[in-house]
């Protein structure tokens, strides 16, 4: 075959890196390969469900054009790319999950009856050209197929054309709109059934990740790092069932628990610490768990750290039974944060009493000890809705289909002269996710192991296997 017989033959760019292609493997790259027939896959669940979402995103903005991009690949070093997370609204209104292609843009094209939505991707390089063959970062030799626009639109029941059809205008309202991505972000404080399900299913692989770590606090114990033990045991888990972690797992013993987002993960693992571990899978649908337990090295907890433990955990079931429908959100943190101003100047850690430290202004002493907040929505995002007004999370009323966490924690850092030196270094959280129903909150986490008992009893069982 000539040059002239096949005119879309391309030179691919030439560095210092990358030879240039000899004109014969220019002149037959583009033949000799199969017909790729497809047959159209029916929808996938999410999709009725994504449906009904951007229906309620149209009927909010009337006469708008919409544009909700996924985002771009984003460098990581050089010529390599962190692993393509879609955004967290593109997903929620498309369907869209890990297989999300990077750069797509959904677009509500305003009409008389309410917007045509269309889902503008890149779709797979034809063969003769070269971003096929010499395109690292979309070419198919390189990353393996890439899906059709027919093939999305029958998977995901929505429109689709191809990106160089898409033209943005000055006029589009996108997700840097502060209206736009305020409804997207309170679409989501109440989810759907497939939602739950999904959360459900990240909190099941979580709890067997929980259990990995367990078995593996020994080789843990015996490694310079072994907080990176106890993170690679968890990912292990995270990738082979799930997607991978929703967020940094924090991997913190001794006294790294007290450093709240500790993710360095760099430390030892000493027999007679506790170890702090947050993590949570996130689903190949992108919605995440977010579990947080402290775990006895030893296997079994010592009379001070139990006794923070249990102040804790009293904190986390004061927070769960006053967790109900029409309850607004906040007094969930005001029900843990009563237990641990409390206990905390029952020991004669505050300057004032219990009642004062609770006052709202002048206030908060105790707070010195849990400085974050007790509950977080959880969704697709680990800290989901994050851009709902106050008004409608943390001041907002609790519905059944709303997810969320109870976290409330003591953290007594290693230089804190305020507490005795028996308290020094221990750092204590416990957290569930939880959803509320018509009849009250279910615990989604509760099959993993949360009262000093069941916690030493589960070590034991461990170590035996």
């Amino acid at each position: 075959m000539s040059t002239a017989e096949n005119e879309t033959i391309e030179e691919a760019p030439v560095t210092n890196r990358k030879q240039p292609f000899p004109r014969g493997f220019l002149e037959t790259i583009s033949t000799g390969w199969a017909d790729r027939p497809e047959s159209l896959p029916a929808a996938r669940p999410q999709a009725a469900f994504a449906a009904a979402r951007r229906a309620k995103v149209s009927a909010a903005f009337p006469g708008k054009r919409l544009v909700i991009e996924a985002g771009s690949l984003k460098q990581r070093s050089n010529d390599t790319d962190y692993p393509f997370r879609t955004h967290s609204a593109f997903a929620h209104l498309t369907g869209w999950a890990t297989d999300t292609e990077p750069d797509s843009v959904l677009v509500f094209e305003p009409t008389d009856a309410g917007h045509d939505i269309t889902l503008y991707f890149r779709e797979r390089a034809d063969r003769t050209t070269t971003e096929f063959y010499a395109d690292a970062t979309v070419g198919e030799f390189w990353i393996g197929p890439r899906p059709s626009l027919a093939g999305v639109s029958a998977d995901l029941a929505v429109a689709t054309d191809h990106l160089a059809a898409f033209a943005a205008s000055d006029e589009d309202v996108t997700l840097a709109d502060a209206e736009l991505e305020r409804f997207v972000s309170e679409l989501r404080l109440v989810k759907d059934e497939y939602e739950i399900a999904e959360i459900r299913r990240a909190v099941e692989i979580t709890a067997r990740g929980f259990d990995d770590i367990i078995r593996a606090l020994p080789d843990a114990a015996t490694h310079a790092r072994g907080e990176r033990v106890v993170e690679g045991v968890f990912h292990r888990r995270a990738r082979e069932d799930g997607n991978g972690e929703g967020y940094d797992t924090i991997s913190a013993s001794g006294p790294h628990a007290c450093y709240l987002h500790w993710t360095r993960n760099d430390g030892a693992v000493i027999p007679g610490d506790l170890i702090l571990v947050d993590a949570g899978v996130e689903a190949d649908s992108l919605y995440t768990a977010d579990i947080t337990r402290t775990l006895p090295v030893s296997g079994t907890f010592s009379d001070v750290q139990r006794r923070v433990y249990e102040t804790v955990l009293e904190a986390a079931d004061a927070a769960f039974a006053a967790a109900r429908p029409g309850v607004k959100f906040r007094e969930v943190h005001e029900a843990a944060m009563t237990v641990i101003a409390k206990r905390t100047a029952e020991w004669g850690l505050l300057p004032v009493t219990a009642e004062e430290a609770l006052d709202a202004d002048a206030g908060g002493q105790h707070r010195r000890y849990m400085v974050h907040g007790t509950s977080h929505h959880l969704g697709i995002d680990v800290h989901d809705c994050a851009q709902a007004r106050r008004e409608m999370y943390y001041d907002g009323v609790l519905e059944p289909g709303m997810v969320f966490t109870i976290e409330p924690g003591l953290y007594f850092q290693i230089d804190d002269l305020t507490v005795p030196e028996e308290l020094r270094g221990i750092g204590v959280r416990i957290e569930d996710d939880i959803v509320m129903t018509a009849d009250g909150p279910v615990n989604l986490s509760a099959d993993i192991p949360r009262t000093v008992s069941d916690i030493e009893a589960w070590i034991a069982r461990g170590l035996r296997v």
